[in-house]
């Protein structure tokens, strides 16, 4: 029991020396700094630019299920503040939900979460435990775009057209967190 806790002090320790270390990148002959993580134990190093393709690559796919649900949306037809037809609306607020979920992997990656197995499967307190430790502000973003999207859109299947762009609109802001810088680092 003491062996493990003092690895563990001894990584955390390792991590908090090179969190503001420079290191030279002869590649491109300048001074980069990079982002080190502690997660399973390890200290895992990744550059700016590893970062910057993980985003790309899961921000991308958060946007095109966003996009998906939009269209889905323009299927359940809209006539005033509500949507005539349920069961679009449903598949759209669940793939809102879905693109959430794909932005809070990448974010909680990059912070050097593990990202749970299909052994694990995902759960709302997953995630709400381990954003409560690390971003409120996610958290609270997380929580309502949970209640929105996935509770009263996908399983009560709620028709409202404001409550469901409200829950668009936070999945947008989990989304723009993980957005890549495009054109430089």
């Amino acid at each position: 029991m003491v062996l493990k806790e003092t690895k563990v002090k001894i990584i955390c320790k390792i991590t908090d020396f090179f969190q503001n270390e420079h290191i030279h990148d002869p590649k491109h002959s300048k001074i980069k700094k990079l982002h080190y993580l502690c997660a399973f134990r390890m200290i895992i190093i990744m550059s700016v630019e590893e970062q910057q393709e993980i985003k790309e690559k899961y921000y991308g796919e958060a946007v095109r299920y966003m996009d998906n649900a939009k269209e889905y949306l323009k299927n359940a037809k809209k006539e005033g503040n509500v949507y005539r037809d349920p069961k679009y609306v449903r598949t759209a607020c669940g793939t809102a939900y879905s693109g959430v979920l794909i932005a809070l992997d990448c974010f909680l990656i990059l912070k050097g979460v593990h990202k749970p197995t299909i052994k694990e499967r995902k759960s709302i307190e997953h995630y709400q435990k381990i954003l409560g430790k690390l971003d409120g502000k996610m958290l609270d973003h997380l929580n309502s775009a949970y209640k929105i999207l996935h509770l009263y859109g996908y399983y009560d299947g709620i028709t409202d057209t404001i409550v469901v762009k409200r829950g668009f609109d936070l999945a947008n802001v989990i989304i723009e967190k993980i957005k890549p810088k495009f054109g430089g680092i």
